[in-house]
C-alpha cells in the first residue's frame, strides 16, 4: 500500500518542492560568483528542474539576469540569438557597475547556434563587457556536436539527470518502493497517491511526448514518427531485457528495418528516454556488435505506460522483480551520464549478470535480487572469467535496495 508518510508528504508538495535545491545548484551559484571564465552549460532530459535550479540560483545572487528561450520563439534563427545578446549589452551599458547574466534555454534548436555563440562571446570578451553567459539544453547529441565544433575551450558542463531515490524522498516523502515504481519526476509527484491514472497521462503527455515532439520530430527528419513512437513503448515495455532489434522490429509489425530502428533508438537515448546497453566484452567491436538490453532512463516510463496499479505490481512477483530490476539500471543509467561511467551487461549462455560497470578503469559486476529464489551463477562465472574489481548482489540476500539507491555509483569503486 502507499505509504502514510507520502500521502502527507503530497499535500505540502508545492512549498516543499520550490525549497528543496538539487546539489546542482551550489555548483552553479559558485560558478557564476567567479570571475567571467567561461560559458556555464547545463545539460540534461527535460523536466529534471535545470531552469528551476537557474532560477533558484538567482535569486540568491542579487544579479540582473536575462532569460531567453528557444522554445518559445517559432523558427528561432541566428539573429534571434544575437539579439539576445544585444538586449543583454543594452542592460550591461546601463548598468555599468553590475554584471549582467544571459540566460538562454533549448539553445540547441538555433540552427548554428555555436558559431553565433562564439562569435559574441568572443566580442563580449574582447570588450571586456561584463557579461557572464549560461546555456541550457535537453537534446544531448545536438549540444554535444556543437560544443565541440565551435567552442572548445570556451565553456564547462554541468550536466543534469532525473530525480535520485534521496531526492524525491527528501522533496516528497518517497518511499523505496514508491520510487522504484513511479520513478524520479518531480512535476507530476503531487498527484500521487489518489489520482495515479492522472499521473499516467501526466509523464506520457507532458513528459514523453513533450520530448518526443520538441527535441526529436522538430529536431531531425523522421520519415516515420508513427514508428518512433511505437519503438519508444515497446522499448519501455521491454526495460531490463535484452532483446535484438531484429526481435524488436518483429515486434513492431510496421514499415523500417534494422538500422532505422537503431537510428531512433540512439535518438531517444540522446533525449534521455530510453538507452540501451551493450554486453560487456574484452574485445570493443563484439560489444559495440552485440545484442542491447533496452532500459528506460527513469522508471516513471515504465510505470506509466504498464496496464498495472502500483498496488497490483507489488502484489506480483514476478513484474514487481522486474520493475526492480528496471529501477535498478535507470538509477545506474541516470548517473552514468552525469558521471561519466560505463554501464554494460553480460549474457554467455544462460548465464547472464544484469550490470557491469566500468567505473575509474574498475570492472564491477552486479546482480539484482528481488527476493531469495534468483539464483547468481552468472555472478559466479563472470568473476571466474573476468576478476572483476567488485562483485555484488543488490537486493535481496545482498546490498540492500535501500543502501544502493541512496549511495553514489563512485563508492563502488572505492
Amino acid at each position: 500500500m502507499i505509504s502514510p508518510s507520502f500521502m502527507l508528504c503530497m499535500t505540502q508538495h508545492v512549498g516543499r518542492s520550490l525549497m528543496f535545491k538539487r546539489k546542482e545548484f551550489e555548483i552553479i551559484r559558485s560558478r557564476l560568483m567567479e570571475p567571467r571564465h567561461f560559458i556555464q552549460v547545463v545539460l540534461g532530459p527535460r523536466q529534471v528542474g535545470k531552469t528551476t535550479t537557474i532560477r533558484q540560483v538567482l535569486a540568491t545572487l542579487g544579479k540582473p539576469s536575462l532569460y531567453f528561450s528557444a522554445d518559445d520563439v517559432r523558427d528561432a534563427g541566428p539573429q534571434w540569438l544575437s539579439r539576445c545578446w544585444e538586449t543583454a549589452r543594452i542592460e550591461a551599458s546601463r548598468n555599468p557597475d553590475k554584471e549582467i547574466i544571459l540566460i538562454i534555454d533549448e539553445v540547441q534548436k538555433v540552427p548554428n547556434w555555436s558559431e553565433v555563440v562564439k562569435k559574441e562571446w568572443d566580442s563580449d570578451s574582447w570588450n571586456e563587457r561584463p557579461i557572464k553567459v549560461l546555456l541550457l539544453g535537453s537534446s544531448r547529441a545536438l549540444l554535444m556536436a556543437g560544443l565541440s565544433e565551435s567552442l572548445m575551450g570556451r565553456f564547462e558542463e554541468i550536466r543534469m539527470t532525473h530525480w535520485s531515490y534521496a531526492e524525491m524522498h527528501e522533496a516528497f516523502g518517497m518511499e523505496l518502493d514508491e520510487f522504484m515504481f513511479y520513478g524520479g519526476y518531480p512535476g507530476p509527484a503531487f498527484l500521487l497517491p489518489a489520482e495515479e491514472e492522472r499521473w499516467k497521462n501526466t509523464v506520457r503527455n507532458a513528459m514523453v511526448d513533450a520530448t518526443i515532439q520538441r527535441d526529436i520530430l522538430e529536431d531531425n527528419r523522421i520519415a516515420h514518427a508513427a514508428l518512433l513512437r511505437r519503438t519508444l513503448e515497446l522499448g519501455i515495455e521491454y526495460s531490463g531485457q535484452i532483446l535484438s532489434l531484429t526481435k524488436l522490429l518483429g515486434e513492431l509489425q510496421d514499415r523500417g528495418n534494422v538500422s532505422t530502428i537503431a537510428g531512433y533508438l540512439e535518438k531517444l537515448n540522446q533525449s534521455g528516454l530510453l538507452g540501451t546497453l551493450s554486453k560487456y566484452s574484452n574485445d570493443s567491436a563484439r560489444q559495440r556488435a552485440s545484442i542491447p538490453k533496452l532500459q528506460v532512463h527513469n522508471n516513471a516510463l515504465f510505470a506509466a505506460f504498464c496496464r498495472k496499479t502500483f498496488d497490483e505490481a507489488r502484489s506480483d512477483p514476478i513484474f514487481w522483480g522486474r520493475c526492480v530490476e528496471s529501477a535498478v539500471g535507470a538509477y545506474l543509467l541516470s548517473q552514468s551520464y552525469r558521471k561519466r561511467f560505463e554501464v554494460m551487461y553480460w549474457r554467455e549462455g544462460s548465464d547472464e549478470v544484469d550490470f557491469v560497470l566500468r567505473i575509474h578503469g574498475k570492472l564491477i559486476a552486479l546482480e539484482v535480487k528481488s527476493n531469495f529464489e534468483k539464483r547468481s551463477r552468472g555472478l559466479d562465472k563472470f568473476c571466474e572469467k573476468f576478476s572483476p574489481y567488485r562483485s555484488l548482489i543488490v537486493g535481496s540476500g545482498g546490498l540492500s535496495l535501500e543502501t544502493f539507491f541512496s549511495m553514489d555509483p563512485e563508492e563502488l569503486a572505492a
